[in-house]
């Protein structure tokens, strides 16, 4: 089976820790770069974290090689220089200024590497919050999406680490635009990218709106949604999401579920008068889907094109019988050496899956 790996021939040499740093050269490592971690002196403290984060090392850092450097000695700072010299991309994530102290910034290294594409991922870009500390909570209660998530009053954070993730993607993005720009021109460049930014963007739906309506977006639970039947409806066993959201659609659930007298009501022909009337006409939904089990309201609504979806777990997802067979998830070795599967990079391209098995670096020997 033959992998999808475009940047093969690409190096890239991490100084990263946490989810964003390690994302994003993730990334660039399921796409075939290879990809070496620079971890200090027993390994990098994210490989002992536990609760919450125990799962961060194995789904950040598959495909990568490492190595042990105390930046502080002049051998373990030599031996990093010295990688970075013959890099294509170097990815760091700590603090502010942390590695310009070490002589391992920017300016320091693209005067020995002229075309080294240099991403640094922040809580903040430039600006006056840029000295500030930020974790992936932080930024999602600063820009407006622990507000949207929670219902009134009681802001709540996505339930994995979304900003994290998503600012090491944007991290990605900047980097191959560095990298396509540097066959034009032969120089590497300073990408950054960010935690606070990252959310504001995401955001950027809700302020739209905003300017659109003069109406301040209302938080997820208590929004007024764009389609009336758009909601997690309970059958007899587990519960479903059902989103009519065109009027074809509407005509098509009615027929699907015997609802005659719906359809005939012109009323409710049009969504926006639907959404209108959400208040009259969830009710008399929820009582119809509630006489069904989810499987006999899956089963009815496959193939038909109205959006649906089974309420599932994370754990759920090892058994999915479209990822199995799509290979959506990749063998991994785990640091113990037990076999587990985790999520492949969720990309095709021509034709091919990115999946493959990855065995996680052991903790690396001191330099």
């Amino acid at each position: 089976m033959t992998h999808a790996t475009p940047l093969a021939g690409l190096k890239v040499v991490e100084f990263t820790h946490m989810v964003m740093g390690p994302a994003a050269g993730a990334i660039l490592a399921s796409l075939g770069a290879e990809v070496t971690r620079i971890e200090p002196e027993g390994g990098d403290p994210t490989r002992n974290l536990i609760g919450s984060g125990s799962g961060y090392f194995p789904m950040y850092n598959r495909h990568k090689g490492t190595i042990s450097a105390d930046l502080k000695s002049p051998a373990g700072l030599a031996r990093a220089t010295a990688l970075a010299a013959s890099a294509d991309i170097l990815i760091e994530n700590f603090r502010p200024g942390a590695l310009d102290r070490l002589g391992l910034g920017y300016e320091a290294l693209s005067a020995i590497n002229r075309q080294l594409v240099y991403c640094s991922l922040k809580g903040f870009l430039p600006g006056p919050y840029e000295s500030r500390t930020a974790l992936d909570e932080v930024a999602q209660m600063m820009g407006g999406l622990a507000y949207m998530t929670g219902p009134p009053g009681r802001p709540l954070r996505a339930g994995s680490s979304v900003i994290d993730v998503t600012g090491g993607m944007f991290g990605v993005i900047a980097i191959l635009a560095a990298i396509e720009e540097r066959h034009r021109t032969g120089k590497g460049q300073k990408v950054q990218a960010s935690l606070f930014e990252t959310t504001v963007y995401l955001v950027g739906q809700h302020m739209a709106q905003k300017a659109v309506t003069g109406q301040a977006a209302a938080p997820m639970p208590a929004r007024i949604s764009a389609w009336a039947i758009y909601d997690v409806f309970e059958t007899k066993d587990d519960p479903v999401f059902i989103g009519v959201v065109s009027d074809p659609l509407w005509k098509k659930f009615c027929a699907l579920f015997g609802l005659d007298a719906l359809w005939a009501d012109e009323g409710l022909r049009k969504n926006n008068d639907r959404v209108r009337q959400r208040e009259r006409l969830l009710p008399e939904i929820r009582k119809l889907i509630g006489g069904f089990t989810r499987a006999e309201v899956v089963d009815r609504l496959e193939g038909t094109g109205i959006p649906f979806a089974p309420i599932a777990r994370p754990e759920d997802m090892f058994e999915d019988p479209h990822l199995l067979a799509s290979r959506g998830l990749e063998p991994v070795t785990l640091m113990d050496g037990s076999e587990t599967f985790l999520p492949a990079l969720p990309i095709v391209l021509d034709g091919k899956r990115t999946g493959r098995p990855a065995r996680l670096a052991p903790v690396p020997l001191n330099d």
